[in-house]
């Protein structure tokens, strides 16, 4: 696959593969994100991923929320 952009390959792909270990994609209330699992075991929304733009206009869904366990049990 060719990926045409103005931008750098480090501006798109980190540069430690490591850094990937904690990113989860999940569900939560029927949404799409992408989060990564920090050292207290809480989660942070990395990403919404949906094609609503509703979605984005909800203020519990914004990127860098901390997320706890609890909240993924519906």
């Amino acid at each position: 696959m060719i990926h045409y952009t103005p931008l750098s390959e480090f501006d798109i792909y980190e540069d430690d593969p490591s850094s990937y270990e904690n990113n989860k994609i999940v569900s939560i209330k029927g949404r799409t994100m992408k989060v990564q699992k920090m050292n207290d075991g809480n989660f942070q929304i990395l990403q919404l991923i949906s094609t609503d733009p509703q979605d984005y206009l909800d203020t519990d869904f914004i990127p860098g929320t901390i997320l706890s366990m609890q909240d993924f049990q519906e």
